[in-house]
C-alpha cells in the first residue's frame, strides 16, 4: 500500500520550520529570524523541480530570506505568512489541476493537521509531535532541518526511476 501510494505522487508539499528547518529560529539586531535549512534537502528539492514534480510550500512562518531559498532552488510555489493552510492547499489542487491522493505532505506540528488529513501521503520528520505521527502514512527516521525532506522525496523519486541525476551541479543545492 505504501509503496503505490509513493507511485501516485506527483506533488510535494512541506511546512518549513521543524520540517525543512529543525524549527529554531535566531533573530538578529534588526528582528529578522534567521534559519538555517540543510543543503541536501535542497538538492533534493530542485531536483524535483527539473523532473516536472510540483513543489509547494506552505508556511505560517514569513521572510525575505526564506523566499529567495526558496527561488533560488526553482521553487515557484511558495505560501508564506499563512494562517489558513487548508484553504491554500483547496486552491493549489484546483489550481494545478490535481487530486489530493497525488500529493505527499510533510508537516511536524499541529497547524499541519488539517491539512495532513486531506492528503494522499501524509509525512512527517521523526521529531514531529505524537498527534501529527499518528497521522502519518511514513514517519522519516531523520529529524526536521536534518534531511527528512530528502529521505522522502529520495524514496519517491527512486521508485518512479526518477532520482539519479547524470550530470549533477554541485551549485544547485547550494543556492
Amino acid at each position: 500500500m505504501f509503496l503505490q501510494k509513493l507511485k501516485d505522487i506527483t506533488t510535494f508539499i512541506f511546512d518549513v520550520d521543524g520540517v525543512l528547518t529543525d524549527g529554531s529560529v535566531q533573530v538578529n539586531n534588526n528582528g529578522q529570524s534567521l534559519r538555517t535549512f540543510n543543503i541536501k534537502d535542497g538538492y533534493a528539492l530542485q531536483l524535483a523541480v527539473k523532473r516536472g514534480y510540483n513543489v509547494c510550500i506552505i508556511s505560517g512562518g514569513d521572510g525575505i530570506a526564506m523566499a529567495k531559498r526558496f527561488s533560488n532552488l526553482g521553487i515557484t510555489d511558495v505560501f508564506l505568512g499563512t494562517g489558513d493552510k487548508v484553504s491554500i492547499f483547496n486552491q493549489y489542487l484546483l489550481d494545478k489541476k490535481i487530486t489530493a491522493g497525488e500529493v505527499l505532505y510533510m508537516g511536524d506540528d499541529i497547524p499541519d493537521l488539517k491539512v495532513m488529513k486531506l492528503v494522499g501521503l501524509p509525512t512527517c520528520p521523526a521529531d514531529a509531535v505524537d498527534e501529527i505521527k499518528a497521522i502519518s502514512t511514513f514517519i522519516s527516521p531523520y529529524q526536521g532541518g536534518k534531511t527528512a525532506a530528502r529521505d522522502i522525496i529520495e524514496k519517491v523519486m527512486k521508485l518512479q526511476g526518477k532520482w539519479f541525476d547524470e550530470n549533477p551541479n554541485a551549485a544547485d543545492s547550494g543556492k
